[in-house]
């Protein structure tokens, strides 16, 4: 069993960045051990936590499904308390992390609680279901927030994204060629997973420093 938070970066960073996992894996999977190491590189503080549902993988067989992304709200919230970060917070997370933490960031900024969103590969739509899609709260958004994407993400794609109805608060990095965990085929980018991480590290340290805290 892990601890509650996986903790990196800085003690005494200007941000604290609160991130949960996507659907499918946990927070200590690859990818997002990777995410986190290069935000924590950049001089962020790195948080980490599990729903409860992925947590209780780790100790039963059963693999059990995620549930709507939406009654997840109230978790994230208890997350966000528990952590009691002591320097400004950004909340956000990979995938459907990400879209949990979209839809309750309106409410904590207004109250102070947060500075800012990031999501790593926001799910607009599901896979091949373009028409599904999960933006209807991102058109009203409030809180400043980045959105790093790949290009080819087949959750929502370049092409896509820019026909959607979102926020001006709402910055979008592109990343090339980069799919779903924003990793690039390097043989037809010319870019490794190594930079596309670097430069959303780079970018979103960028974007933090202009947020009004």
């Amino acid at each position: 069993m892990l601890d509650r938070f996986l903790l990196q970066g800085p003690e005494d960073a200007r941000f604290t960045i609160l991130l949960a996992h996507g659907a499918g894996a946990p927070m200590d999977s690859a990818s997002m051990t990777a995410a986190a190491n290069a935000l924590a590189g950049v001089g962020f503080r790195v948080a980490r936590f599990e729903f409860a549902y992925m947590a209780a993988r780790r100790t039963s067989e059963g693999r059990k499904p995620p549930p709507r992304a939406e009654t997840l709200n109230p978790e994230y919230e208890a997350a966000i308390a528990e952590l009691g970060a002591s320097n400004a917070l950004i909340i956000g997370g990979k995938s459907m992390g990400g879209r949990v933490a979209s839809m309750v960031a309106d409410d904590l900024n207004r109250r102070g609680k947060i500075a800012g969103l990031l999501c790593l590969g926001y799910p607009f739509h599901p896979p091949g279901q373009p028409e599904k899609l999960r933006t209807s709260h991102l058109a009203g958004l409030t809180t400043p927030a980045l959105i790093c994407q790949g290009t080819r993400d087949e959750f929502g794609t370049r092409d896509e994204v820019p026909g959607y109805d979102l926020s001006d608060t709402i910055e979008i990095l592109w990343l090339e060629d980069g799919d779903h965990d924003l990793k690039p085929r390097k043989t037809i980018s010319g870019f490794s997973s190594a930079d596309h991480l670097a430069t959303m590290a780079k970018a979103a340290k960028a974007w933090a420093e202009r947020l009004p805290v």
